[in-house]
This record gives C-alpha cells, structure tokens and sequence, in this order.
C-alpha cells in the first residue's frame, strides 16, 4: 500500500528553541531527514564528524556552513546543495533568526 502524501513545509513546531530533525525514510544504507533551524547553529567549539557521507539540499532560506580542514565558509541560498564527505568535520555557523531555513539531509552509510 502507498504511503500518504505529505508536504515537507508543514507540520512545523510553533517554537523550535533547537534545531528541529525529522526521519522521512529510514532504510539500510539511506536515511532521509528534514531538518529546519530557525536563528540556529552548531554550538562554539562543537564539530559534526560523521562517519558517513551526507548530502544537504537547501530547499528555503539561507545558512553558513563552516569546515575545519581547510578553515573555509559556504553560504547556501535555496537551491543549493552539496556533498560533505565522511568525516569532514563541519559545522553550521548561521541561519536567519527571523525565519526558518529547510534543509533536506540524505545519509549514505555503508553498512
């Protein structure tokens, strides 16, 4: 049987005080999440550093992304999407506070 239609922009918590992940797809290797941040960004001094490839899709709003090796900035616009490497430590430095952003992460493990 079909699953039911639904759109990625509703169903959004009134206050997101963090950042908001939601699993759409679950399978082995595949997992695909909608995250929407508002005002949020990864905590001073803290890394993400997955031991998976992940591909973000900007679908609204803006963010910074910040990697570490090398120290570089990425701004993403909607529209925008790219691929972080397993283990390319990184970080989002900002998202607009006065309205959300929506992200669409797809995690390609291995095994």
């Amino acid at each position: 049987m079909a699953e039911e239609c639904q759109n990625i922009f509703t169903d959004i918590p009134n206050r997101l005080s963090e950042e908001f992940f939601d699993i759409l797809l679950k399978r082995d290797h595949v997992h695909i999440e909608r995250i929407i941040s508002r005002g949020h960004k990864t905590p001073e001094g803290q890394w993400y550093d997955q031991a998976w490839d992940e591909w973000v899709l900007l679908l609204q709003g803006e963010a910074v992304l910040q990697y570490e090796q090398p120290m570089s900035m990425i701004t993403l616009t909607a529209g925008d999407h790219l691929l972080i490497p397993a283990h390319t430590r990184h970080r989002v430095e900002w998202t607009p506070p006065d309205r959300e952003t929506f992200w669409l992460a797809v995690h390609l493990h291995d095994s």
